[in-house]
């Protein structure tokens, strides 16, 4: 089986922020994928759907539990299915990469996002595959000086918003 996990916050007022990138991509491949629907899932603390993908089982999850606490949905999600890490995919946004800039690994450290330590520190492993979104912290559509829990927090600009969905685009077509 294969978990795909997006990285967001729950909730309207965050819908189109740069920091919902992760749900974003998983709202994208859910559709793709043909699923039916969402549904609550509060013993695994995420909105979860399932489907299958060249006969291999899929799971989608996007943790309830908001963004830096997001370790805890995931650890339960793979305890639950008695899965290890290395059928994990971790969906998320970037601020120091360019934006709509896609990075993939199979491995590594947290770097500065809260969401990501908190799997880390929940799974006790940094080997599990993460997928990054550039979201540019600074740089040609960003300021140079700014807060980042507020830029994060942001929604994405009309001239922004065909980059991140062009990327977002491409992540799900390399999924199926």
């Amino acid at each position: 089986m294969k978990i795909i996990v997006g990285l967001g916050n729950i909730g309207d007022q965050y819908m189109n922020n740069r920091h919902n990138v992760g749900f974003m991509t998983l709202d994208l491949l859910f559709e793709k994928l043909g699923c039916d629907k969402w549904k609550e899932n509060s013993k695994l603390k995420a909105i979860t759907a399932e489907t299958t993908l060249n006969g291999e089982k899929v799971f989608l999850a996007k943790p309830t539990t908001f963004m830096n606490l997001s370790g805890e949905a995931i650890s339960k999600i793979l305890s639950f299915y008695k899965e290890d890490p290395e059928n994990l995919i971790v969906i998320y946004d970037d601020l120091d990469l360019p934006l709509g800039t896609i990075r993939t690994r199979e491995k590594g450290s947290a770097g500065t996002h809260n969401g990501m330590k908190s799997a880390i520190q929940h799974l006790g492993t940094e080997e599990f595959t993460r997928i990054r979104l550039g979201i540019e912290s600074r740089g040609e559509t960003a300021p140079e000086q700014q807060d980042t829990s507020s830029y994060v927090l942001s929604d994405f600009t009309k001239e922004e918003k065909p980059l991140i969905e062009k990327a977002i685009k491409e992540v799900v077509e390399t999924l199926i």
